[in-house]
This record gives structure tokens, sequence and C-alpha cells, in this order.
């Protein structure tokens, strides 16, 4: 079977490979995501619609996404509440509206992405509202299906796949909390398979199917197995107690309420104690597709340079753009407090005289507003940038108006030069999928 499928979530982890999947059956794919200007340069192909989920709240709002759809796949799911996401607006609302506008517009097929363990008795509002949006399809008149994998992998990583692999390229341990959690991962070319002979003519419909790969593994083992992939050194597996990562979790919710996505939030947690491997449904004999366990996804998939600078990078990134914002914050707040005669004095040695007050308060100003606004997760590389540029002025004027500077011993214009390339590193690194 082939036509037009229309796939929700398109710019995710998953909906990404599932869109790519459809297309290259020779499905033609309508990609629907809430931002769609960078994705669209990297999948032109795809007839790419804005499908924002907390604007969508209606059946008369979906049908131009629906107009000559054959088939809709939904991979549209939020971890917790923040930012732009709610998991009301993404798991309820939004599914209601479309189930409404599908059985409206005829269109029967309708393929929802869930997960294990979403259910009402792991106590959040992730597996609560995705429980809700299983009840809603199952409920309704069309020919459905529910897919519920489990930890979801692939030569790509993002969110908890991103996490454990940096845990596992941590130096000299690998730190886990807990370490006895159990995962049954599915390769995400096999659920993209999966998928694809969902919307095959005879497909299995009013089902909802587990997605448990072949192979259980704890955590401890996940993080031994991916080390081993990257070809690092074995290195001692450290269980932390619960108490140690609190702190963490506090940080992750408030960082997600701010906008930094993060898989270190309460939710994560939460759902990792209560189920993250599922049932043995048997979806691989029920969609005719074959399923590879961890070992063999990792042995059929050659690592390769970019894996291991990522597992590397992953916690060094978030420690660069704090210690860059507190360098540019706190050096502001030094000029305008203890440091102010000091900044006035070198001015006046630089020959700015009657200037050098108003020069020190706007420089101390930008650098605080700098600093500030590198906290902002939209504007982070930009403002990085502007760092680096801002830096180069600075040289270059302090260059010219105290050039000995640069064979002081403290090497004060010398130092800022490693801030410049962190501040590169910084902008380099922005891209989040």
């Amino acid at each position: 079977m082939s036509g037009r499928v229309l796939v929700l979530g398109a710019n995710g982890f998953i909906g990404s490979h599932i869109a790519a999947a459809l297309s290259s059956k020779g499905w033609i794919v309508r990609a629907g995501a809430r931002r769609i200007a960078e994705p669209a340069r990297r999948a032109p192909g795809f007839d790419w619609v804005v499908a924002d989920f907390s604007r969508l709240t209606t059946a008369q709002a979906w049908a131009p996404l629906l107009a000559d759809v054959d088939a809709v796949v939904n991979c549209v799911g939020v971890l917790q509440d923040g930012a732009g996401d709610s998991t009301r607006a993404a798991h309820v609302d939004g599914p209601r509206a479309l189930i409404a506008a599908c059985e409206a517009a005829g269109v029967r097929r309708l393929v929802h992405m869930s997960a294990v363990g979403a259910d009402d008795a792991a106590g959040t509002n992730y597996a609560r509202t995705k429980a809700e949006t299983e009840r809603l399809v199952a409920a309704s008149g069309l020919d459905w299906l529910i897919l519920r994998p489990s930890l979801m992998v692939d030569r790509a990583a993002f969110g908890g796949t991103g996490l454990i692999r940096a845990l596992a390229a941590f130096p000299l341990f690998s730190p886990v909390v807990g370490g006895d959690q159990i995962f049954r991962p599915v390769p995400l070319g096999d659920l993209a398979a999966a998928v694809v002979a969902a919307l095959s003519p005879g497909a299995p419909s009013h089902q909802s199917l587990d997605m448990a790969g072949p192979e259980a593994v704890t955590m401890v083992e996940t993080v031994r197995l991916y080390r081993g992939w990257m070809g690092l050194r074995p290195a001692p597996v450290a269980r932390l107690p619960r108490s140690l990562a609190a702190p963490a979790l506090v940080v992750g919710d408030l960082l997600g309420r701010l906008g930094w996505s993060s898989p270190i939030r309460t939710t994560a947690m939460r759902q990792m104690d209560h189920d993250v491997s599922g049932q043995d449904s048997g979806w691989a004999e029920t969609l005719g597709v074959s399923s590879r366990g961890f070992s063999r996804f990792l042995a059929e998939t050659p690592v390769s340079v970019q894996d291991v600078w990522h597992a590397r990078l992953w916690f060094v990134r978030p420690l660069a753009i704090l210690t860059l914002g507190l360098f540019w914050l706190i050096t502001g707040l030094i000029s305008f407090g203890p440091g102010w005669n000091g900044a006035v004095a070198i001015l006046h040695e630089g020959g700015y005289g009657r200037w050098a007050g108003p020069v020190a308060w706007w420089g101390a100003l930008l650098d605080v507003v700098l600093g500030l606004m590198l906290f902002v997760r939209p504007w982070t590389a930009r403002v990085a940038v502007f760092m680096c540029l801002a830096t180069v002025g600075y040289l270059i004027a302090g260059t010219l108006s105290l050039p000995h500077y640069w064979i002081d011993p403290l090497g004060p214009w010398l130092k800022v030069l490693p801030m410049m390339v962190l501040c590169l590193f910084v902008a380099a690194t922005d891209a989040r999928r």
C-alpha cells in the first residue's frame, strides 16, 4: 500500500526515522512539526506543515492537514510540562481533536506511537496523559493500532539514549542511579519497519502492542555494552544512591521549565522505576518484521568518531555554557562592585580620560546582559557568537590603548583567547537533533 501519510512529530528522534522509512517505501509524506523551517531544509522532499498540538484543538483546525491523506502516524510526545511543552496538549487535547478530524474526513488508518509504562500506575503526568490518549484512540471508530516501544536505540542518540551513552563514556567510572532497571531495547530501524508494515494491506488493527526487544539488559549492562561499543577501556560502574541524584533531578526539572530539555528529570526517573521494558506481545511476528537484540544491534552498527565525540561532550557542553555565562556575568558584577576603581584606573591608563567612567559602566553592563542572555535557550548560539565578536572588539581597543598588556606576566589579553574558543564551541554544538 502507498499513498499520502501524515507523520506527526516528524522532526523528532522517532518521527524523522519513520517518515524517512515510509518515504523510501513509496509513501508521499506530509510531515508535521511545531517548527518546520530547519527540518524542511534537512528533508526537502517532504510536504512540511505546521502541526502544533496546543493550537490544533478542534477538528476544524486539523482539516487542512488531513486533506488527501490516507493514513496518520502520530509520534508526538513530551516528557514533562514546561517551556512550551504541555503533556495535556500533546497527549490529550491535540489527539482528541485529531481523532475527531480523522473520523470526519474519512481517514481510517491511525498508527499511534505510545510507550511502555504509559499507564496510570506510573504516577506521572506523562504516563497518565499517555494512557488517556490510548483510551481515546481505542474508543474511536478508526482503524487504529497502538505501538508501545521500550528504549529506542540507533546510531543517532537523543534524550535518554544520549544520557546513557554519556554515562558510558564518563572518565574513570560510569555513574548510574540504581542500575537494576531493565530495558528491552528496540533498534529504531526495526520500529520504522514495523510502522511501514502497520500501513500495509491486511495489517493488524484494534490492538495495543508492547514493543519489547528480544534481549533484556539492565542499566548497568547497557552502560557497559555501550562503553565497549565505543572502544573505550572497561571501567567500573558506580551505583549512586538516589539521595545524591535528587538535586540533579531538581535542577533538571528547573532547566526543563526554562527550555533546556533534559532527560535528567523526575518524570524520567519515575518511569524507569515503574516500567521501561514492557511485555513480550509478539509484535514482530504480528507485523511480520524482524527484531534484533541490543547486542546484535551494536555488532551490526560500527561506531564512528562522531559517536564517541557526542558521548564525551554530552556533559561538557552544559558545563561550558554555565562557565561561559558565569564568566561574563561575574566579570560585569565585579566591575560594578569591588573592581570599579581598578577598571576606571586601567581605562585612564589607556588614555580614555573623562570617558573612562562611562566606558567602564557600559562595558560592565554589556558583560552582565550577555552573561544572562546566554542562558536563554533560543538565544545561546547567537549570544556565544556575539560574545566572541565583542571580545575581538575588546582586544582591538585594548591593543590600541594598552598594547603592553600582551606581554604582562598575568596575560590579561592572552587569557581571553581560550574564552573566545569556548564561545565558538558553545555556538558550534548548539544543534539538538
